[in-house]
């Protein structure tokens, strides 16, 4: 489990596709390999994906559905886990507070949270230019959860 069910939700965006599996708790962006993000709230250009490298990474929010690649055909989605076919819309926290083990480095108390490489959050930026999500409320527990204040508006 990558993210604590003790979150604050107060801001969600259901507008975007993510076309990749994913574990829910980190940083989505918006994918740099679709021709560009969609108005509608049904255009298949509005995708997103965990950032491979954090540099020049465009946050959009929070996962809140694991991305599962299931057949089907012999089983059905678990929604009692909030799972999401690949390729289907995704749940983004955009404005809230999230309990996540999807946290690089070493963060204090206070510090700003950016995205990091693979939808990570990390305490510091690589280059400057990634975009703050938010802030740290907690260090890291002893299980490597940390309390995020998460503000992507």
């Amino acid at each position: 489990m990558a993210l604590k069910p003790d979150r604050i939700e107060l801001q969600t965006d259901v507008s975007f596709f993510m076309n990749s599996t994913a574990t829910r708790g980190g940083v989505a962006s918006v994918s740099t390999a679709s021709t560009g993000v969609g108005v509608a709230m049904d255009d298949a250009n509005a995708v997103v994906a965990y950032a491979a490298v954090a540099s020049g990474a465009k946050p959009v929010g929070v996962l809140l559905n694991d991305v599962v690649n299931l057949d089907l055909t012999r089983q059905h989605i678990n929604w009692h886990k909030d799972e999401v076919q690949q390729g289907g819309k995704v749940t983004l926290l955009q404005v809230g507070q999230v309990t996540t083990n999807l946290v690089s480095g070493t963060p204090d108390p206070g510090d700003v949270a950016y995205v990091a490489a693979n939808g990570y959050i990390g305490n510091d930026s690589d280059s400057g230019a990634n975009a703050p999500v938010g802030r740290f409320l907690s260090a890291k527990d002893s299980d490597g959860y940390a309390k995020v204040a998460v503000n992507i508006a």
